[in-house]
């Protein structure tokens, strides 16, 4: 059986849209879906199944979201008294399957923010407070607590969680298993063997995202300075600031520079 449509709208007979919702044109509200009466959904997005949106929660256009995800539910912190908090998320993501995504909580800011075109793979979970940027992978099951800053073209692999306040650089690419309790370099490739190491540049993911050789070939003498070279964080963070100085270094290593020295948790090298 089908629920009659209005408009482009459609939204099956077994769903329950409160009626403050506000629907996009487009939308395709799946069987068993929860939609809550501060819900607004954008152009075009689709839940599949049994999902659940709740509290003041805002979806760009063209989103899919999977069954049995539930967005913009209540954060898991003992401080929240029931604040009109916000989930806001951007256009075109995909969301997979029991994904979980807090809305903020007034200590933290009030508001968790997802950007655009993202891969959100099953079971991971998003704590209160964090920013997700565009064009990110969070792989199945990564957890990232409240508070954590994630960056653009960012991939966090399976099974990774993340501690409250770690921030992670842009570019940066993380291993599968890898426990995160510092923030994460920028153009990074960072693993797990017996510690937490960052191992140099994502450079596959560098080169598919168009950076130039010129380009490659600065980070890479940046990172070997940062890693390899014998010499601290403050010494090699004045060696790139006179490089900076001299107009021998560009932009991706002005941005390096000032992501470590925002670091309030310490950087993995």
């Amino acid at each position: 059986m089908t629920a009659p449509r209005e408009g482009s709208t459609f939204v099956h007979p077994t769903a329950i849209v409160a009626p403050g919702a506000v629907l996009g044109t487009g939308c395709s509200i799946g069987p068993y879906c929860t939609v809550g009466e501060h819900v607004v959904l954008g152009e075009g997005c689709e839940l599949v199944s049994h999902v659940v949106l709740d509290g003041h929660t805002t979806l760009g256009k063209g989103n899919r979201v999977f069954s049995f995800a539930c967005l913009g539910i209540a954060p898991q912190d003992l401080k929240y008294r029931n604040e009109p908090t916000r989930l806001e998320i951007g256009d075109n993501n995909c969301i997979r399957e029991y994904v979980t995504i807090s809305r903020g909580t007034a200590g933290g800011g009030g508001t968790t923010r997802l950007g655009s075109d993202c891969l959100i793979m099953a079971y991971v979970h998003v704590g209160h407070d964090s920013q997700i940027g565009s064009h990110c992978i969070l792989a199945n099951a990564a957890t990232l607590a409240g508070h954590v800053s994630v960056e653009d073209y960012v991939t966090v692999g399976a099974l990774c969680p993340v501690h409250q306040f770690c921030r992670i650089g842009k570019h940066a690419y993380i291993g599968g298993g890898t426990t995160i309790t510092q923030d994460v370099l920028p153009y990074s490739l960072t693993s797990v063997k017996r510690e937490n190491h960052a191992y140099g540049l994502n450079k596959v993911g560098l080169e598919r995202r168009g950076f130039t050789p010129e380009q490659m070939k600065e980070l890479r003498s940046a990172y070997r300075l940062l890693l390899a070279a014998k010499k601290n964080t403050s010494q090699a963070l004045a060696e790139l600031k006179q490089s900076l100085a001299e107009g021998k270094a560009g932009e991706h290593i002005a941005y390096l520079v000032q992501f470590i020295e925002a670091a309030e948790r310490g950087i993995i090298k």
